[in-house]
């Protein structure tokens, strides 16, 4: 029989700031970024407050993680969405992909609310940038160079294109017809293609 293997430090060091993350962001989703204190994320990921600095510099510096672990899931369920069809489809879909991918509970909240008041606008932008609107971006550049799209400036498109879907993402997130902002957003899309 042979003996377990023992984890190293890295392999604990990773087990413990993944589990900071993630106890971190159900703390910040149940009590927000304001609500939530140092001896509360210790306490919920069951780590000493020395492993926390160990880990993050402060509690501002474990919530730019869970935000950016966030926008990267979403990134990485848009790239994961199934579609055929044409470049404007693929737009499409990835835009619908995005939707379902906010609608994981708090995810929001975390993404368009919290993150711009506690990290400031242009550090969410930035980390959009590589995220969720990097996808856009690459989806327009495809749409551009297959033909389909009329040629936009790929950047401002992609952040406009952004803004709308999380406008749609906040209303949905309080209710609001799927449906109807599905449309919308497809009539957006749509409205750029070139006439095949």
């Amino acid at each position: 029989m042979r003996a377990a293997k023992r984890r190293t430090n890295l392999e604990r060091s990773s087990t413990t700031r993944a589990g900071l993350i993630a106890a971190a962001r159900q703390a910040f989703v149940a009590r927000g970024y304001a609500g939530t204190s140092t001896p509360d994320l210790v306490e919920a990921a069951g780590v000493t407050r020395g492993a926390l600095y160990h880990h993050f510099a402060d509690k501002q510096a474990l919530f730019r993680a869970v935000i950016e672990a966030e926008s990267a899931a979403v990134a990485a369920e848009i790239e994961a969405a199934p579609f055929s069809g044409s470049p404007i489809e693929a737009l499409v879909a990835g835009g619908e992909a995005y939707l379902q991918a906010m609608a994981l509970p708090g995810r929001t909240r975390l993404l368009l609310v919290e993150a711009p008041s506690v990290l400031g606008q242009a550090e969410v932008d930035a980390i959009d940038s590589r995220n969720g609107v990097r996808t856009l971006r690459e989806g327009l550049q495809a749409a551009v160079t297959a033909g389909a799209l009329r040629p936009v400036p790929i950047d401002q498109t992609a952040q406009l294109l952004g803004a709308a879907y999380d406008r749609a993402a906040l209303a949905l997130a309080r209710g609001d017809d799927r449906v109807d902002w599905l449309a919308g957003l497809r009539a957006m899309i749509e409205g750029l293609a070139l006439p095949q």
